[in-house]
């Protein structure tokens, strides 16, 4: 799934968009420099007061040079959200896409103009991601 809100698009840089992936949590395995990987979560609505505000889920960086590596949500402690991008080894051309979070697309990157390549979602689609895999055998 390519995400546009707002969040994945400032803590990904480059398209607009973040591409993440489902692993499972229990097979994250970092070889070195586990201790100092810093993390960050984001308030999905800075308008609100600081009682009410929601955070999202834990977005994990190397420290040194700032790339995002995976996100985790308490929600789902069974699962970690790679960043594909930092991903060294090959991965599999996916069978089916999908672009969510359309609604906060920038409009300098807003898919929606473009041919359609998948799913498309004003916001969170109406299952999750772990879902989304089953549903298109991937």
């Amino acid at each position: 799934m390519r995400c546009y809100c707002s969040i994945c698009r400032k803590t990904s840089g480059g398209g607009g968009y973040t591409v993440n992936i489902l692993g499972q949590a229990d097979t994250l395995c970092i070889t070195r420099g586990a201790d100092t990987i810093k993390s960050y979560r984001a308030v999905k609505e800075k308008s609100v007061p600081v009682a009410e505000q929601v955070l999202c889920q834990n977005r994990y960086f190397c420290p040194t040079c700032a790339s995002y590596l995976w996100a985790y949500d308490d929600k789902w402690p069974q699962w970690i959200y790679p960043y594909a991008s930092a991903i060294d080894s090959e991965l599999p051309v996916p069978k089916a896409t999908a672009n969510i979070m359309l609604g906060s697309a920038a409009k300098w990157t807003d898919p929606r103009g473009l041919p359609v390549n998948g799913e498309q979602f004003e916001e969170y689609p109406p299952y999750s991601l772990e879902e989304w895999h089953r549903v298109h055998d991937q």
